[in-house]
């Protein structure tokens, strides 16, 4: 079997870094269960979406966070579309979410992270990590002002509702949607947005080299209370990854199996009976252990592909030279 390749997504045949392949495979998976879908719209969404990472926007400045990137959402865009595929295909055509949702829910996935970008007149932030606390709202303004723009203002409401299934600001009981399978797919949003980073090949060396920097400019590192006391949550990136297993069993894990539903399950329809994508999680929670028994974090030498954030983030360098090993590492190869 071939060994997967960075920047492919789970099944080691979509490269996710492509937003073009991304969009022909949902397109593919769309077509598979709806006869009849919005397809006109679905591509003018990935275009879009596309132009702004890359920069084109008129309004914004190219995506730079290092972590929180295109191939990131071109994942978890595809492992939207297949849980909803797996689905729509394992139960009563009564209970289908049918393309109209399926379509609100594609269409939030692809601009979830809209909140990371930064206003080419916006003098205040240096890095869109800077607005890791407010994203997911910020990403609810862009999405209502979207879905009016392609003609699809009935559900530009129901988006913006629905995109805080990604995030912490607003609880999963708070979330309001016209019904339970609008919720259904919003609990398959936050899903996806779980399970795919997690369960990308450099999940790990992601995590170690662009979420700690991340977390340092966003101002989630270090914490200063209401007192003016100072509380280190990850003192460096070593520490976020020691924190992770922890994390996931106490965060992640409840949001995926109770808030969620657990409807990554839908992902064996899909899959033909795999859990591919827990698998890969899995995989990647078993290689962080080997590496936390052993204290070597030299294990973490896959290369993430690059994008606009590590080549073009003017602080990165000054960064890095405070930490000369992590400095080789997020070279390595």
């Amino acid at each position: 079997m071939t060994e997967r390749r960075s920047q492919y997504d789970i099944s080691n045949t979509i490269d996710i870094s492509d937003t073009y392949q991304v969009q022909q495979a949902v397109l593919d998976v769309f077509a598979d269960v709806y006869p009849t879908f919005n397809r006109q719209t679905l591509q003018r969404a990935f275009e879009d979406c596309n132009q702004l990472f890359d920069g084109e926007h008129p309004d914004y400045l190219p995506c730079d966070t290092l972590y929180h990137d295109k191939q990131h959402t071109m994942d978890m865009t595809l492992a939207l579309s297949r849980l909803i595929n797996g689905h729509d295909r394992s139960v009563a055509e009564s209970e289908r979410i049918g393309p109209d949702r399926a379509m609100l829910g594609i269409i939030t996935a692809l601009y979830h992270d809209s909140g990371y970008m930064r206003r080419k007149y916006d003098r205040k932030h240096h890095n869109g990590a800077e607005y890791t606390l407010t994203h997911v709202s910020r990403s609810a303004e862009y999405l209502k002002r979207y879905f009016h723009k392609i003609d699809m203002g009935e559900l530009a409401q129901h988006s913006a509702n629905m995109v805080h299934y990604t995030g912490l600001e607003v609880s999963p009981a708070q979330i309001t949607l016209p019904d339970e399978k609008t919720h259904k797919v919003g609990h398959m949003l936050g899903t996806s947005d779980l399970i795919a980073q997690m369960s990308d090949r450099c999940y790990l060396e992601k995590c170690y080299q662009r979420l700690y920097i991340e977390f340092v400019l966003a101002g989630i590192a270090v914490q200063i209370d209401k007192q003016g006391k100072e509380h280190i949550i990850y003192d460096s990136a070593e520490d976020l990854l020691r924190k992770t297993p922890s994390f996931f069993e106490h965060e992640i894990k409840i949001r995926l199996d109770k808030l969620f539903n657990k409807v990554y399950e839908y992902e064996t329809a899909y899959f033909k009976g795999e859990f591919s994508y827990i698998q890969g999680i899995n995989k990647n929670l078993e290689l962080l252990q080997k590496i936390l028994a052993t204290n070597n974090f030299e294990i973490l030498n896959r290369k993430p592909p690059e994008n606009y954030g590590t080549e073009n983030f003017p602080g990165l360098e000054e960064y890095l030279n405070q930490y000369p090993q992590q400095k080789a590492r997020f070279k390595a190869k």
